[in-house]
């Protein structure tokens, strides 16, 4: 897309070489129907567009009837892909007004399918694909001026897409949707907006073994040479975008923890499946204290999944723990992380760094009744420990099974669970049979979009604990405020901030998050928040306390069609 000029009156002079086909080719600046008759005619685009001129909102219905009348999800997804990268302006007017409809299509689960068949779906160039064969090209490919008002960018090596493992350069379907909903949710202007996936190979055999296969055909890399392609990465980006907001996105257990603690001094960074994980969770958590009655200072918590989003989850939680007056020896005491090999306890062999302070004593599981001394499983962890709440992260369906759901309902009267993995294929348990086993006694939450189910003999929303609360207005308060980072307590903040949006605060009987279709309010709550914290800690620039507001609101892109001109001709 060339660059253009913008007046306060929302006119756009276009520069003369934009003329036709060139026009409707760029989806940034593309209205297709709704180009006006005089627009029409500076622009050489009469006879290229049918004569009748209407407007977004028309385009928004004929497209909406064209989506419901797909017959797969797969389908509708590929749809809105094309519109995207057809229309911009009109793909996230149809988003926005629609969101609760075509949100499971954008992201998840449908963004999985996706990206499993992202080469077959593959149309038009979005993002950037940086592979290691042309690593010493970077920042010639970063140059270009298409990006020169990038703000945010989601990059991922997919390693770890969602629940299904390593899609190699199918991944990049993950930057693009969550960068869908940094738009959509938190008005992000999408010009500013950039995907980027690294293509350091894949281990993926049956990627390998595609002949159409569109990434780099080669055995994922490691080490010493992965280590220093992100290095190269990351510096040209802090000289291309020096004030640019970084979020890292299914990266695996082994580099995720470790890039994030390695660059978010270097650069305005977050990795979203520990900390914004961390943060819907906790906010999800402090909401159901409205409904238990059980204060933070109490809970008892098990973990399926002691990966770095179970660890992530863990810190927030705890660091919460601590805010309420607990001891952080203590609050890291009411943790129960349960991994491949059971239980994790001290002594355990393989444990990462970020695992450490969640390991258990011992000396304190000595005396449990287990049905196997050698691995103590979620279901005896759940009898001797008694959590008050129990969250999945583990990406192992089902694993919530019928006797450790009822076990969490014998020990609790309102038991606290969230198989929060995702896909849906991935949901450690479906949210009718948590109803079912517990008695209709559970607080649910999950990770993907459920049905609704039957509670009091009528349908009862269930909460989608999803990250899309947390990151699109983790972003936009950061961008907003120019933050100079991203901290834990702006994760923390962006929690309470959650919670405070709660229904259940209000009646204990209602669900514990706002509806998806409050998503942009969400958005604007939790970016002020998160602004706020970060000018306490010092690291923004511009505003000051009583402005962040303001800052945040405008900030935020909306999609609406700009008036064109065209330049005079250069002699």
């Amino acid at each position: 897309m060339l660059n253009y000029t913008r007046d306060p009156n929302d006119t756009c002079t276009l520069p003369a070489e934009l003329f036709g086909y060139r026009l409707l080719a760029d989806p940034r600046l593309n209205k297709g129907t709704a180009f006006t008759e005089e627009e029409r005619t500076a622009f050489g685009l009469h006879g290229l567009l049918p004569p009748t001129v209407v407007g977004i909102d028309e385009q928004v219905t004929r497209r909406l009837q064209a989506f419901r009348e797909f017959h797969t999800d797969l389908e509708r997804y590929a749809f809105l892909r094309d519109l995207q990268d057809t229309n911009e302006t009109l793909y996230y007017a149809l988003l926005g007004q629609n969101v609760e409809e075509l949100l499971p299509i954008v992201y998840t689960p449908t963004v999985g399918a996706g990206c499993k068949s992202f080469s077959r779906l593959f149309r038009k160039p979005r993002g950037l694909f940086l592979s290691i064969p042309h690593r010493d090209q970077i920042r010639e490919i970063l140059a270009n001026p298409l990006f020169d008002k990038t703000e945010v960018i989601v990059v991922t090596d997919g390693e770890r897409i969602l629940g299904l493992g390593d899609q190699g350069a199918g991944g990049m379907g993950i930057p693009i949707g969550k960068l869908a909903l940094y738009t959509a949710c938190g008005g992000i202007d999408p010009a500013t907006a950039l995907p980027i996936l690294l293509d350091v190979g894949t281990d993926n055999e049956e990627n390998l073994n595609d002949p159409l296969y569109i990434g780099w055909r080669h055995k994922r890399v490691r080490g010493a040479d992965y280590d220093s392609f992100i290095e190269e990465f990351i510096s040209a980006v802090t000289e291309r975008w020096p004030h640019a907001m970084l979020q890292w996105e299914d990266f695996a257990k082994n580099n995720a923890t470790r890039l994030l603690d390695r660059y978010r001094d270097r650069i305005c960074s977050f990795n979203d499946d520990i900390q914004g994980t961390a943060a819907v969770a906790t906010g999800a958590l402090l909401a159901a204290i409205n409904v238990t009655g059980v204060p933070m200072s109490e809970q008892r918590i098990a973990i399926l999944g002691g990966g770095s989003a179970g660890c992530g989850i863990a810190n927030l939680l705890m660091a919460a723990m601590v805010d309420a007056g607990l001891d952080p020896k203590d609050a890291a005491g009411r943790f129960y992380l349960v991994d491949k090999d059971g239980l994790l306890i001290e002594g355990m062999n393989d444990i990462a760094s970020f695992q450490a302070p969640f390991l258990q004593p011992r000396a304190a599981v000595a005396d449990w009744n287990t049905g196997n001394a050698n691995k103590i499983s979620l279901l005896d962890v759940i009898y001797n420990a008694k959590p008050t709440a129990l969250i999945g992260v583990s990406a192992q369906a089902g694993a919530f099974t019928e006797s450790v759901v009822r076990a969490m309902a014998k020990h609790n009267q309102r038991p606290i669970v969230f198989p929060l993995s995702n896909p849906i294929s991935c949901a450690e348990a479906a949210p009718a049979d948590v109803e079912r086993w517990s008695d209709g006694r559970a607080i649910i939450g999950c990770g993907s979009p459920f049905p609704p189910i039957k509670r009091n003999g009528r349908p009862f929303r269930v909460d989608q604990t999803n990250n899309s609360y947390i990151f699109p207005g983790v972003g936009l308060g950061a961008v907003a405020t120019h933050a100079s980072a991203i901290t834990d307590k702006m994760f923390m903040a962006a929690a309470k901030a959650l919670a405070e949006l709660s229904p259940a605060r209000h009646d204990p009987e209602a669900n514990l998050l706002p509806s998806v279709t409050m998503l942009r309010e969400v958005a604007i709550a939790v970016a002020i928040a998160v602004g706020k914290q970060a000018f306490a800690e010092g690291l923004t620039s511009g505003v000051t306390a009583d402005t962040i507001e303001d800052a945040v609101r405008a900030k935020m892109w909306t999609p609406h069609y700009l008036s064109y001109r065209r330049a005079a001709k250069k002699t």
